[in-house]
């Protein structure tokens, strides 16, 4: 695609970035085929290639529209269209450039703003969120059943038990998992204790950035990186990883290379952060587990891999094979590659066309009568949780095998 950018722009490291990945495109539609709001919508502005067009015009100088907001809005960021793209175009990257770029060019109305900034003062701080939900929980007989779908239940908090090892590994607690889901770590810390790997869990580590980097808060997505980083630097040399739990999570880290390649006193460590930062599944998935009894019952599980897990970190097949390992039997789920509407705060922020993907992702997902539904990230798992069917990390199902 050829591209008039600005002289100025092009000066600056994200019209760099956007240029290149616009000439890469070559308009072929395939990405059309996998993104869930086309499908959905049926609106070719609702399709990567429409919003790259979009993106294309507004960063080439022309007025940001009411119209160019609202459909790059309902993008979900699920990077389906990435891993369909033959000329590996780089969308997200793409996306959040134009997502920034808006923020300078426009101004949302009053409402808008404010949700959004709620979202980014209440969501990235566990004190904060947990306060919310504790005090949310105490209303929900009075609220809207939507509504009152979306608080979770009290979290169980388990006591992180694990010896001394020689090989040890960082976790990054996060923000939402930290206070919604906490044992999910917990379990995460006696798998690995078993596997002889020690983790260590330095404090003030908590949000990896993602939330205000995709609601256009770039540097407050920065100070959230370079606070991780802060906590973790003394530990770097150490460490054969750093794991998260959340595949949400768990790309972001592996980006903090590329957000911070222009601030000297940070992109060393940086790129040593992406380049230990694992996803739980890869750790596990690489060693010799312990030899495990089949259950006398099958005990059928249903997968939702998340858009963050095989799009955006490129793992594919690794949690199902730990599931077989452990004795499960997985069922089929049609177009797994499919975002189940959670991506962040899509679900608030975009609550119409999220519920509609919630229930087609529901539908298949419980199309072969699973006993539980597995998944690897805090948002699905939260998202898809008031369907019939149970929804657990999959490192519950592991531990509960060994």
């Amino acid at each position: 695609m050829q591209t008039q950018l600005p002289a100025d722009l092009l000066a600056t490291r994200a019209g760099k970035t956007a240029d290149t990945i616009l000439r890469n495109c070559v308009h072929c539609g395939f990405c059309t085929a996998t993104c869930p709001t086309y499908q959905l919508l049926g609106d070719e502005l609702d399709s990567p290639r429409g919003r790259i067009y979009l993106i294309k015009q507004m960063l080439e100088g022309n007025e940001v529209s009411a119209r160019t907001q609202l459909h790059i809005d309902r993008c979900l960021n699920c990077r389906s269209c990435e891993t369909t793209c033959p000329s590996g175009v780089h969308y997200s990257r793409l996306l959040d450039i134009g997502q920034q770029y808006i923020q300078t060019q426009t101004t949302r109305p009053l409402l808008d703003r404010l949700q959004r900034y709620l979202l980014r003062l209440v969501v990235p701080y566990p004190k904060r969120y947990g306060f919310l939900t504790a005090s949310a929980r105490l209303i929900k007989p009075f609220l809207p059943a939507k509504l009152g779908q979306k608080i979770p239940p009290k979290a169980k908090v388990l006591p992180w038990k694990q010896q001394n090892h020689a090989r040890k590994v960082l976790v990054l607690e996060g923000c939402v998992q930290s206070v919604s889901t906490p044992e999910t770590n917990a379990l995460a810390v006696q798998v690995l204790d078993k596997l002889g790997i020690e983790v260590l869990r330095p404090p003030k580590t908590g949000c990896c950035g993602a939330l205000s980097q995709h609601l256009g808060a770039n540097e407050e997505a920065l100070e959230f990186m370079r606070r991780n980083i802060d906590a973790w630097r003394v530990h770097l040399n150490e460490v054969e990883a750093i794991i998260s739990s959340a595949s949400g999570c768990g790309v972001e880290l592996k980006d903090y290379a590329h957000a911070l390649a222009e601030d000297e006193d940070y992109k060393d460590e940086a790129a040593q952060v992406s380049a230990l930062a694992k996803d739980l599944s890869e750790v596990i998935g690489k060693e010799v587990l312990p030899e495990m009894t089949p259950p006398e019952t099958p005990i059928k599980v249903a997968f939702h891999s998340p858009c963050t897990l095989q799009h955006g970190q490129k793992i594919t097949g690794v949690v199902e094979t730990i599931l077989k390992r452990a004795g499960y039997q997985l069922v089929n789920v049609e177009n797994s590659h499919l975002c189940c509407g959670s991506a962040g705060t899509y679900s608030l922020l975009q609550a119409e066309i999220s519920e509609k993907l919630k229930a087609n992702k529901l539908a298949a997902l419980g199309a072969n009568q699973p006993d539980v539904i597995a998944t690897a990230n805090i948002g699905c798992q939260l998202h898809l949780a008031d369907g019939d069917v149970p929804v657990k990390h999959w490192i519950s199902l592991l531990l509960e095998r060994l």
